[in-house]
């Protein structure tokens, strides 16, 4: 499609394809995936063990791409959404936002006033190390950042709507997993509780010209969940692609050489 930046693509309901970073955050990384034909990037530093560092680099390698990216960072506090801001993330996607207050509560640490109270620090690597003059770089750095809020609790369906409806919030993204098993059902992506909660996301999301997104393991998930209103399609994870490639033509050679 062409998008240049994840606001725009937040602004849009077309299809965004990107691809999970959880292991491998080798300078190449950016180029491979952008040659992949990603949109996007999901940068996993909830369960990676990746930390602030190994952040600020890849970001360099992704940017190098030109290959938007969201950095999920591990928790709702401020230092870990600001620190990741500050360090050039495009987008930050939280884990288990309940609320619109826990919403606003993100909102106010990612964004510069007037919009929030994130704590000014320009001309270093957000912005390119850049000088400016300060308010047009505050309005810059407020539109740039791009605010992912994950769903994956029975509260957070139930306030899906007050969610998408505060201003900030660029996109609601399922975290399929952890939702079904704060609603009782593990795993069990069929079931008419979870696949109700889906409904009442997607619906939230559209009310409020919200963008809905989620990590999908296969291609034939992708196509029917951009089919149900998903348009930020994660395809799968680095650890994931690469083992089962590896696994098919190891298994491949050894079925040919058996026969």
């Amino acid at each position: 499609m062409g998008f240049d930046s994840l606001k725009g693509m937040a602004r849009s309901r077309a299809l965004k394809c990107g691809h999970f970073v959880v292991e491998f955050a080798t300078p190449g990384i950016g180029h491979i995936l952008k040659g992949s034909g990603c949109d996007f990037v999901l940068f996993d530093t909830e369960h990676s063990g990746f930390g602030h560092e190994t952040i600020k680099s890849a970001l360099r390698y992704f940017e190098a791409a030109r290959l938007p990216t969201i950095v999920r960072v591990p928790s709702k506090e401020y230092h870990h959404i600001a620190r990741a801001a500050d360090v050039g993330a495009e987008g930050i996607m939280l884990p288990m936002v309940n609320d619109a207050g826990e919403a606003r509560g993100i909102v106010d640490s990612l964004k510069y006033v007037p919009d929030g109270m994130r704590g000014v620090a320009l001309a270093i690597a957000h912005d390119r190390y850049a000088p400016g003059p300060t308010m047009e770089k505050l309005r810059e750095a407020n539109e740039r950042t791009t605010l992912f809020a994950q769903i994956e609790t029975k509260a957070g369906v139930d306030n899906a709507e007050a969610i998408a409806a505060l201003d900030g919030v660029d996109c609601l993204w399922v975290g399929h997993f952890d939702l079904s098993c704060s609603l009782g059902v593990p795993g069990q992506f069929d079931h008419p509780t979870f696949t109700d909660a889906i409904r009442r996301v997607i619906e939230a999301a559209r009310t409020h010209g919200k963008a809905v997104g989620r990590l999908v393991p296969d291609v034939q998930t992708g196509i029917d969940l951009y089919k149900q209103g998903f348009d930020f399609v994660c395809y799968s994870g680095d650890v994931w692609v690469l083992q089962a490639g590896v696994k098919a033509g190891i298994d491949a050679i050894r079925a040919g050489v058996e026969r």
